[in-house]
C-alpha cells in the first residue's frame, strides 16, 4: 500500500483587502457616540481590525464587509443607526456559474487551506441548475471509523491515466503480453492552460510550481514554453499542434494535441519514438461527442480530454441548447460500457470545475479525473471581472504577485480540496478514488426523483421550467 498522500498547507494572507458579502452601515447622525459602542464589542473582532482603514475615510457611513451576519451589534445598539447590508462590490464579483459565493469560499480556501465551514447552516434552494441537482450518497457518515482526513482510515485520491489490457496472458508462469504505458497521479485533479489574457507575469510558473509540489500534472504550450517553465521535470504536459509532430523535443511522460482528422497519425509517430509516451486528445464535448470518444477508443487513443466550456456546456450551435458536462459525460460513459472499451480509454474532463464537489460529481457521472483553470486564478484572488479581457487594469494584479505567494495559494486550494473528497469518499465508504467513475448508483439526481414521484401525478415538467 502506498503511503498516505498528504498536501501541506499553511496559511496565505491576501494581498489585498477582501470584498465581504455582508457589511454594518452606521447612520453616524443619530449616533450618541456611546463609550462602549457595541461595534468594539464584535465577537469576531471585525470592528477593531479595520478601525484604522476606516479612520481616514470619510463620509457618514462606515462599511465593515466582512461582517458574519450575527447581528449583535445592530440588535444591541441604543440608538439603532446600525444596519446589515449586501456589500455591491461583493454582487459583482464573478457570473451566473462562477457566483459570488464560489470566488469568496475559494479565497478562503487559498488563504487557510481549510474546508469552508458555515456555522448558519445551508441556507439555499434545494435544488439548481447542473451539478446542483445532483447529490451525492452520504449513507457511511455515521460510521466513526470513515474519517479519512485525521488518519483512522487509509483512503486513496490516486487515478490513473492510460490504456488497460482487457486481460493478462500467460504462457510457463511468463507474461506474453507488454502492457501499454500507465501513469499514476496522487489527486484527480491536473492543471489545464490558462486562458491567453491570464498568461502574464508569473501566473504560468506559479502553476507549473504548484503542479510539482502537489505532484500532478499541468499543460503547458510545447511549442512556445514561457521561461522558467521545464517540460522534462515530469510534471508538465505540453500542448502541440497534430503538425508539430516532428518539433516534439521533451522527455515529457504525456503530449496532448487538438483533435484534427489525423490526430491519430500523430499518436502513432509519437508513440514509435517513446511506446510509453501517452498522447491525450483534445476533443472540444458537442452533441456527438460519445460517438467520436467510442470511435477514436477503437481506434487506438488512449486519453481523451473532453474540453466544455467556462460553465460546462458542451458546444453546440443554436438552436440546440447545449447540455451540462454532467449529461454529457453520463452519456459518453455509458456509450464506452456499452462498448465494452471503457477501460480502454482515460477521460479527462475539463470547464465548469468551480468547486471540489465538482470534481466528485464528474467523476460519479463518468470522467476518470478533471483539469481546471479558472480556480487557479481565483485562488490568488482574481474575481473573474472580465476587466482584462476588455483591456482594463486588473483590480488583483495577478501579475505583480509574488511567486511563493502564488504557489502555496494554490496549494492551498488543492489541500482544500482534497480534504473534501476524503469526507466525501469517506461518507460514502469509498476507498479508492477510482472507484468512483461512473457510480451513478451512489448518487441521487433531481430529474430522476421528480419524475418517479411527482411525474404520475403531475405528467412530465415542460422544458425550460
Amino acid at each position: 500500500m502506498p503511503a498516505k498522500y498528504h498536501i501541506h498547507t499553511y496559511p496565505v494572507p491576501p494581498r489585498q483587502r477582501p470584498v465581504g458579502k455582508l457589511g454594518v452601515v452606521d447612520w453616524r447622525e443619530d449616533c450618541s457616540n456611546c463609550h462602549n459602542c457595541v461595534k468594539r464589542d464584535c465577537v469576531y473582532g471585525f470592528y477593531r481590525d479595520e478601525a484604522d482603514t476606516l479612520r481616514e475615510e470619510s463620509g457618514s457611513i462606515d462599511y465593515i464587509y466582512q461582517c458574519k451576519g450575527c447581528l449583535v451589534c445592530v440588535q444591541n445598539c441604543t440608538k439603532n443607526v446600525l444596519t446589515r447590508v449586501v456589500n455591491p462590490e461583493y454582487l459583482r464579483l464573478g457570473d451566473a456559474y462562477y457566483t459570488p459565493e464560489i470566488i469568496v469560499s475559494s479565497w478562503y480556501q487559498a488563504e487557510t487551506g481549510s474546508i469552508p465551514v458555515s456555522g448558519s447552516g445551508y441556507g439555499g434552494p434545494f435544488s439548481g441548475p447542473d451539478f446542483d441537482s445532483m447529490w451525492t450518497d452520504m449513507s457511511e457518515i455515521v460510521r466513526p471509523t470513515r474519517d479519512g482526513i485525521h488518519g483512522r482510515e487509509y483512503i486513496c485520491t490516486g487515478v490513473d491515466i492510460g490504456r488497460k489490457l482487457h486481460h493478462l496472458t500467460f504462457a510457463q508462469g511468463q507474461l506474453t503480453v507488454v502492457p501499454p504505458g500507465l501513469m499514476e497521479i496522487p489527486f484527480p485533479v491536473i492543471f489545464d492552460l490558462v486562458p491567453a489574457n491570464f498568461q502574464r507575469g508569473v501566473v504560468l510558473r506559479s502553476i507549473a510550481k504548484a503542479a510539482a509540489t502537489l505532484g500532478t500534472l499541468f499543460v503547458a504550450n510545447g511549442s512556445d514554453v514561457p521561461a522558467g517553465i521545464s517540460l522534462d521535470d515530469g510534471y508538465a504536459v505540453p500542448l502541440y499542434e497534430t503538425g508539430d509532430a516532428g518539433k516534439v523535443r521533451t522527455a515529457a511522460p504525456m503530449i496532448m494535441t487538438p483533435y484534427s482528422d489525423n490526430v491519430l497519425d500523430f499518436q502513432a509517430r509519437i508513440k514509435s519514438e517513446s511506446p510509453n509516451r501517452l498522447v491525450a486528445i483534445r476533443l472540444e464535448a458537442t452533441p456527438d461527442a460519445a460517438r467520436q470518444v467510442c470511435e477514436l477508443t477503437r481506434d487506438g487513443a488512449e486519453v481523451v480530454h473532453l474540453v466544455f466550456d467556462s460553465h460546462g456546456r458542451e458546444h453546440a450551435s443554436a438552436p440546440s441548447s447545449p447540455r451540462h458536462m454532467r449529461d454529457v459525460l453520463r452519456e459518453v460513459h455509458r456509450a464506452l460500457v456499452k462498448d465494452g472499451t471503457r477501460d480502454l480509454v482515460t477521460l479527462i474532463a475539463s470547464g465548469g470545475i468551480a468547486q471540489a464537489e465538482h470534481v466528485a460529481k464528474a467523476i460519479i457521472c463518468g470522467a476518470d479525473l478533471v483539469a481546471i483553470d479558472l480556480p487557479l486564478l481565483v485562488a490568488l484572488e482574481c474575481r473573474l471581472c472580465g476587466e482584462c479581457i476588455r483591456g482594463e487594469e486588473c483590480p488583483a494584479h495577478l501579475e505583480d504577485s509574488d511567486e511563493g505567494y502564488a504557489v502555496q495559494r494554490i496549494v492551498n486550494l488543492m489541500g482544500a480540496w482534497q480534504n473534501q473528497l476524503l469526507e466525501l469518499l469517506g461518507a460514502m465508504g469509498i476507498r479508492e478514488m477510482r472507484r468512483l467513475r461512473g457510480e451513478t448508483g451512489r448518487a441521487m439526481f433531481f430529474e430522476d426523483l421528480e419524475a418517479t414521484h411527482f411525474g404520475r401525478l403531475f405528467g412530465k415538467r415542460k422544458a425550460g421550467v
